[in-house]
């Protein structure tokens, strides 16, 4: 949804409006989402993580899915591969920063054995298979025939498959926590399809009002007469994020931590396996525009992540949280002091 054409005029005032209503979507059909997604995991009897792992995280991985889709469509392998690179820099670093500044997030034996660790070999699986001929030129085999920083078609089918793959591994393995203890009389009085209903209407809400926030954002830092560089860096990479954040930072909030660390696992996952791994099925992706500090950054936050995971005890810390926001935010000022 492009609302440029409309916010080109010079109502600054109608743009602020629709900034500020845009933002208040995005709230709401964050609270809406996680109180759905919660009630289904009740009903079901499937633990805070799995649902954040898979319905929320997917569904707040929406605009990042289209974005990149699209991108691949168009031949520009670049907004394919840079959208996902950077929204997964921002929901390790901001999302899941933030949500352990406002509370130290649940970390169970799974998440240590499973899901932290998947995380940080996904990250991994994307750098070695698209940054081929970098890894090889700097061992001097440049000029061999796999010297070639693309994700073929073939890759992206495997990608694919390991998604299915995790999902199905999740699902069948499923471990509740302290936080998914729940009364019994409770979870029968719950609706399934009214909670589906809040599921659907939530990330509907997410991904509209992020759409209407993003463009109006967009407009009023052209107004202020800022580069589109800039504003790509800026907006556009924190806009996408916008429902993982908001979904993350309100689950964590209600105290739903395995719910936010599983939207941003979930996401991170999803990103790379799925659209990545969708994005090279439409059309094999050169990441020749993806430099080694792109994936030092997300590399650093993946040990970081994982570090911090199989140190702390039971919960992931404000004392990680700062530090994944402190990467994130040297991250994002060398992009800006570069432009």
């Amino acid at each position: 949804m492009d609302f440029l054409n409309f916010l080109s005029s010079d109502n600054l005032a109608v743009v602020i409006l629709l900034l500020i209503s845009g933002l208040a979507l995005v709230l709401i059909g964050a609270e809406v989402l996680v109180d759905g997604s919660s009630k289904i995991a009740k009903k079901l009897g499937i633990s805070d993580f799995v649902i954040g792992l898979s319905i929320v995280a997917i569904g707040t991985s929406a605009p990042e899915m289209v974005v990149s889709f699209l991108g691949a469509i168009q031949g520009k392998a670049d907004i394919s591969v840079g959208n996902i690179v950077g929204s997964n820099v921002f929901n390790t670093a901001f999302v899941l920063g933030i949500s352990a500044l406002i509370a130290p997030v649940l970390i169970t034996r799974t998440n240590k054995r499973r899901d932290v660790p998947v995380n940080l070999v996904v990250t991994l699986l994307l750098f070695l298979c698209g940054m081929t001929g970098t890894l090889l030129a700097l061992v001097g085999l440049g000029d061999s025939g796999f010297a070639s920083n693309t994700i073929s078609r073939v890759e992206g089918a495997v990608f694919l498959l390991l998604f299915i793959g995790y999902m199905v591994w999740s699902f069948l393995s499923s471990e509740k926590s302290a936080e998914d203890v729940q009364d019994p009389a409770k979870a029968k009085q719950i609706n399934v399809w009214i909670s589906l209903i809040f599921i659907i209407l939530g990330i509907v809400s997410l991904v509209f009002g992020g759409q209407v926030f993003v463009s109006s954002a967009e407009a009023i830092a052209h107004k202020a007469g800022l580069s589109d560089k800039f504003i790509a860096v800026t907006v556009l990479a924190c806009g996408t994020s916008l429902p993982e954040l908001a979904t993350s930072v309100v689950a964590a909030i209600k105290g739903k931590g395995q719910m936010a660390i599983g939207n941003v696992l979930g996401s991170n996952v999803a990103n790379i396996l799925l659209i990545v791994g969708g994005s090279a099925v439409i059309r094999p992706l050169s990441l020749d525009g993806i430099n080694l500090l792109d994936f030092a950054a997300l590399g650093a936050l993946a040990l970081m992540l994982t570090a911090a995971a199989y140190l702390s005890r039971e919960k992931l810390g404000r004392t990680a949280g700062a530090i994944l926001l402190a990467i994130g935010v040297a991250y994002n000022a060398f992009l800006i002091a570069t432009i």
